[in-house]
C-alpha cells in the first residue's frame, strides 16, 4: 500500500460517512466500521475497491475488535488515522430515572469502545514500519458542558477527554499523535431535533441552529493530514449561534 489508511468508526451514517467520503477524496484507503452492513456499504458505494474495506463490528465487543484490527493488518499492513467517531445516547432523564442498562449501553459504546479502539490502533501504529499514526477522538460539546438529563453521555465524553490527553502524551515515544475535536449541533440523524426545540439549563424549551456537518468533516480532514510533528490537540467545531458559550 502507498497510500494511507484510516479507519473511521460508526462510518454508517452521519458524521462517520462525511469523515469517510472527505478522507476518500484526499486519497486514503478507508476501513468503515459500524453496526450494520447496509450502511456502511452505502458510505462505499462507488469506490474502488481496493481503496476500502467494510468491517461491521460492534465496538464495544473486545474480541470484534481484535478481529477488525487482525482484518486492517491482513489487508493494508497498516494503519496511519483513526477516527473514534462510534457513539450512542440514552434518553434524556435525571440520573434516578436512569437504568442500569440505559447507563451500560451508553459506557460501552462510546467510553469503552473508544478504548478498545485506540488500543488496537495504538498497538497497529507502534509496531509497523514507519513507525507511528494518528488517533482523533469524537468528543462533544458535552465534554465541557452538559445538557439537562444526560448523565451518561456526558460522563463519557468528558472521560474521553481524559483518555485524549493520556494516549498523546504515552504515543510521543511511538510517533503517535492523539488529538479530539469537540463537536456542537451538527446537521446529523442525532441532532435533527434541535430546530424542533430541545431543553435548556433554565428549564425552558428552544430551538437551536444546526450546520452542515461538511464543516466538521473539512476540520477531521485538516486534523489528519497534518505531519505527525504538528497536532491539533483540541478543537470545537460548533453551530455558531447555538447556546454552549454561557450555556446555563
Amino acid at each position: 500500500m502507498t497510500a494511507k489508511v484510516a479507519l473511521i468508526t460508526g462510518a454508517g451514517t452521519g458524521l462517520g460517512r462525511a469523515v469517510t467520503r472527505a478522507l476518500l477524496a484526499d486519497g486514503y484507503a478507508t476501513v468503515l466500521a459500524g453496526r450494520r452492513r447496509a450502511p456502511l456499504e452505502e458510505t462505499a458505494r462507488g469506490v474502488e475497491a481496493e481503496r476500502v474495506l467494510v468491517a461491521p463490528t460492534d465496538v464495544s465487543d473486545p474480541d470484534a475488535v481484535d478481529a477488525l484490527f487482525e482484518q486492517i493488518r491482513a489487508r493494508f499492513g497498516r494503519l496511519d488515522v483513526l477516527f473514534n467517531n462510534a457513539g450512542a445516547m440514552a434518553p434524556g432523564c435525571t440520573v434516578d430515572e436512569l437504568d442500569w442498562a440505559q447507563w451500560k449501553t451508553v459506557v460501552d459504546v462510546n467510553l469503552n469502545g473508544a478504548f478498545l479502539c485506540a488500543r488496537g490502533a495504538f498497538g497497529l501504529m507502534r509496531r509497523q514500519s514507519p513507525q507511528g499514526g494518528r488517533i482523533i477522538n469524537n468528543g462533544s460539546i458535552s465534554a465541557h458542558a452538559p445538557r439537562p438529563g444526560s448523565a451518561a453521555y456526558t460522563a463519557t465524553k468528558h472521560a474521553i477527554t481524559g483518555l485524549t490527553r493520556t494516549l498523546s502524551l504515552d504515543g510521543r515515544p511511538f510517533d503517535i499523535a492523539c488529538g479530539q475535536i469537540d463537536i456542537g449541533n451538527a446537521a446529523t440523524e442525532m441532532t435533527a431535533r434541535m430546530p424542533e426545540g430541545v431543553p435548556q439549563a433554565d428549564g425552558s424549551v428552544r430551538a437551536e441552529p444546526v450546520m452542515d456537518v461538511a464543516h466538521v468533516a473539512e476540520a477531521v480532514r485538516y486534523m489528519a493530514g497534518l505531519p505527525l510533528e504538528a497536532n491539533v490537540q483540541f478543537m470545537t467545531v460548533m453551530a455558531t449561534k447555538m447556546p454552549f458559550i454561557g450555556r446555563g
